[in-house]
C-alpha cells in the first residue's frame, strides 16, 4: 500500500514541461509568471478591496461568494494587463505565451493532476467488491449509535480515507464534507470520513511573511507590524495555517483595531493550494458530469452537489469572508456577554491573510474530559445553556449558523458580569490567567485541578468562545419557508405531513422511490417521538434527524444542501450538549424557544 501512495508523489513537480517536441522554460514563461503567482504562491496582488455582499446573492454569504469571484477576474485581467503593457518583451508575443498557457499548459497541467488522482482512486475501485466479503461487524458511531459495516467495507473505508488525505486539500475537504451526508452515504463510511485530517506539512515561514507585507500593500516592514511573531503555526489545516503574533501600538493606531488585546491570530493560506483546488474543482465536475448521465444515478444530482461544494471550498479561499462572517456573528451577539467570538480586523485582512482576535480560552474538548470530575452537572449547565441558547438564536432568530461546531472550535473563558448581567467587567488579563493556570494544571496531571475548576466554575461565569467561522450556513428564503412548513408539521407530531413535505420541497421530488412508504416511516417515527415526549422521557432530536437521514438516503429523496447543513449542526449541538447535560432535551428547548421569540409559518 506504501507503493500504492507513494508512486505518482513527483510526477507532477517538474518545473520545464515537454510539448510536442516544444522545450517550455521558466525563462520563456517568466512574462506568464507574475500572473500565474496569485494562484501559485499567493497573495501578490493587492487584495485587500473592501469585500462588499452582491445584491445577486439569495443570501449574506452567496452575495460575499459572487462579490469574491468578481474581484478576483477582475484582479487576475488587470494585472495580465499590467504585464503585458509594462514589459520589455513585445506585446503581441506576450499575448501569444498567455494564450499558450490557457489553452495548451494549464490544460496539460490539469490533464497530469487527473493521471495522478488516477493513480490514486482506480485501484480502489478495483478492490471496491470487498466490502462484500468478511464477517459483520459492529461500529460505534457515537455515544448513542452503532451501525454494522462488513469487514471488507471497514477496510475499504479506511483505505479510501487514507486515499482522501493523500490526494490533497479539496479531497480531504471533499471527504469531510461526504461524512457529513448521511442523507447521501452509509453512516459507516460517513464515520470513517470523519476521522479524516489533513497531513499538509507547514509552508516556510519566508513564505509567511511575503504574504503578510504583501497583503498589506507592502507599506509596513515584517518588524513593524508584530512586536511579537510565534515563528511555529500553531495550527495547520489543508487550506492554511495559523500563527499567534502580538501587534505594534503603530498597528493598533493606524488602523483603529477595536479590542482588548494585542495579540491575534494570524492565518495563511499555503501556497499553491488555490491553483490545485481549482484544477481538482474542473476534474470532479467532469466526472460528475459523466456519472449523472447513467440513469439510476440521476437521483443523486452530482453536478448540483459538486457545484455547491465548489462554492464551499472558494468562500474558504477569500478569508475576507470568514472576517466578514465574524464581523456579523458579533453584530448578531452584541448583546449577550455570555457568548464570544474573536474580533476581525478587516482593514489587515486580505484574500489569503486573515488577522482576528487571539481568544485564549480553555478548550471543550479538555473539558468534556474532565468533566465527570466536577460530578456537578448543574456547573456543567453552565457551560451547555449558553452554548444551546446561541445555536437556536443563530438557527431561528438570526438564520447565519456557524456550520462548524464540533468541540475543537469551542473555547470556554471564565468572567464576572456587573449586577445587570449585560457587560463583563473582568480585565483580558484576570481571565487570561484564570485559563492558562487551569490549562497548565490540566497538563501537568495536577491533583488540585478539579477542585480548582470547581473554585472557578463557583466564582465566574463561563464564557462560550466560538471560533473558526470560515464556514456558515443560511437558508434563502424559499428554503427557510420549507424549513418553517417541517417545523410547524414535527412540532404538531403530523408526521405523515411532514414525510411528504420532505418529498414535495426536495430538490428532485420525481426521484423519490416509495412516496407513500417513506411518509409512512416519518409518521411512525414521528409517533415514537411523540409517545416519549408524553412519558415525560427525554427526547434525542439528533436521533430523530439521523434516523430521517437513513430514511431519506433509502427512499433517493434528494434534500436541499443548506437542509443536510442545518441537520448536521444540530446533531454536532447535541452530541456536546447530552456529553455536558445527559438529561438535555433539546427538542423541548426548541418549541420552547420558538414559542418565546414568536417563530411562526407565516
Amino acid at each position: 500500500m506504501r507503493f500504492y501512495f507513494n508512486a505518482f508523489r513527483s510526477r507532477v513537480n517538474s518545473r520545464v514541461f515537454f510539448l510536442k517536441g516544444l522545450r517550455i522554460t521558466p525563462f520563456l514563461l517568466s512574462p506568464i509568471v507574475p500572473l500565474s503567482m496569485q494562484w501559485f504562491r499567493g497573495p501578490l496582488l493587492n487584495n485587500s478591496t473592501a469585500l462588499i455582499p452582491d445584491k445577486k446573492g439569495d443570501t449574506f454569504e452567496m452575495g460575499l461568494y459572487i462579490s469574491s469571484q468578481k474581484q478576483l477576474q477582475e484582479e487576475a485581467e488587470k494585472e495580465r494587463e499590467r504585464i503585458i503593457t509594462t514589459s520589455v518583451m513585445p506585446s503581441f508575443f506576450k499575448r501569444i505565451l498567455y494564450r499558450i498557457n490557457d489553452v495548451i499548459i494549464e490544460p496539460v497541467l490539469t490533464l497530469l493532476r487527473f493521471l495522478e488522482l488516477s493513480s490514486i482512486f482506480i485501484p480502489l475501485l478495483i478492490i471496491y467488491p470487498i466490502t462484500c466479503l468478511g464477517h459483520h461487524k459492529t461500529l460505534k458511531v457515537d455515544s448513542n449509535r452503532v451501525v454494522k459495516e462488513t469487514s471488507g467495507s471497514l477496510l475499504w473505508f479506511k483505505l479510501l480515507r487514507k486515499a482522501l488525505e493523500f490526494a490533497g486539500p479539496t479531497f480531504i475537504k471533499l471527504g469531510q464534507w461526504a461524512g457529513s451526508r448521511t442523507d447521501i452515504f452509509s453512516e459507516g463510511l460517513c464515520a470513517e470520513l470523519g476521522r479524516l485530517h489533513s497531513n499538509a506539512k507547514p509552508h516556510a515561514l519566508k513564505f509567511t511573511k511575503e504574504a503578510i507585507v504583501n497583503s498589506l500593500d507592502r507599506k509596513y516592514e515584517f518588524d513593524d507590524i508584530f512586536d511579537e511573531f510565534n515563528e511555529k503555526p500553531v495550527g495547520c489545516g489543508a487550506i492554511a495555517q495559523v500563527y499567534i503574533g502580538k501587534l505594534t501600538e503603530l498597528m493598533m493606531k493606524n488602523f483603529d483595531i477595536k479590542t482588548d488585546s494585542r495579540y491575534f491570530a494570524v492565518k495563511v493560506v499555503h501556497p499553491n493550494v488555490p491553483k490545485k483546488i481549482d484544477r481538482d474543482l474542473k476534474i470532479m465536475t467532469f466526472f460528475a458530469d459523466m456519472i449523472d448521465s447513467v440513469p439510476t444515478m440521476e437521483w443523486l444530482s452530482l453536478p448540483n452537489e459538486v457545484e455547491q461544494f465548489s462554492i464551499l471550498m472558494k468562500l474558504q479561499l477569500d478569508l475576507r469572508i470568514e472576517c466578514q462572517n465574524l464581523q456579523k456573528f458579533n453584530d448578531n451577539f452584541a448583546d449577550n456577554p455570555r457568548v464570544k467570538f474573536p474580533v476581525g480586523a478587516m482593514d489587515l485582512s486580505s484574500r489569503y491573510v486573515l488577522f482576528e482576535e487571539y481568544i485564549h480560552g480553555f478548550p471543550m474538548e479538555k473539558f468534556l474530559s474532565s468533566k465527570d470530575g466536577l460530578k456537578r452537572v448543574d456547573l456543567c449547565r453552565k457551560v451547555s445553556d449558553p452554548f444551546i441558547e446561541a445555536f437556536l438564536k443563530m438557527l431561528i432568530l438570526d438564520d447565519f449558523i456557524h456550520a462548524d461546531l464540533h468541540p475543537g472550535n469551542v473555547m470556554i473563558r471564565f468572567m464576572k458580569l456587573n449586577k445587570q448581567e449585560t457587560k463583563v467587567v473582568s480585565s483580558e488579563k484576570e481571565m487570561f490567567q484564570i485559563v492558562h493556570k487551569l490549562r497548565a494544571m490540566s497538563r501537568d496531571n495536577d491533583p488540585e485541578f478539579i477542585p480548582e475548576m470547581k473554585r472557578v466554575f463557583e466564582e465566574y461565569e463561563p464564557q462560550v468562545c466560538l471560533i473558526d467561522a470560515g464556514l456558515v450556513t443560511e437558508l434563502n428564503d424559499r428554503n427557510r419557508v420549507n424549513f418553517i412548513a417541517l417545523f410547524n408539521a414535527l412540532a404538531k407530531f403530523d408526521g405523515y405531513r411532514a414525510g411528504e413535505l420532505m418529498i414535495e420541497r426536495s430538490r428532485t421530488p420525481e426521484t423519490a422511490i416509495d412516496k407513500d412508504l417513506f411518509a409512512l416511516k416519518v409518521e411512525k417515527l414521528v409517533n415514537k417521538v411523540k409517545k416519549q415526549t408524553f412519558t415525560l422521557g427525554t427526547v434525542s432530536i439528533g436521533e430523530l434527524l439521523d434516523k430521517m437521514l437513513g430514511m431519506v438516503r433509502q427512499h433517493h429523496v434528494r434534500m436541499e444542501g443548506d437542509f443536510v447543513s442545518v441537520i448536521v449542526a444540530i446533531l454536532l449541538l447535541e452530541g456536546i450538549g447530552r456529553q455536558l447535560d445527559p438529561e438535555m432535551d433539546l427538542f423541548a428547548r426548541f418549541v420552547l424557544f420558538v414559542l418565546m421569540n414568536g417563530f411562526s409559518s407565516t
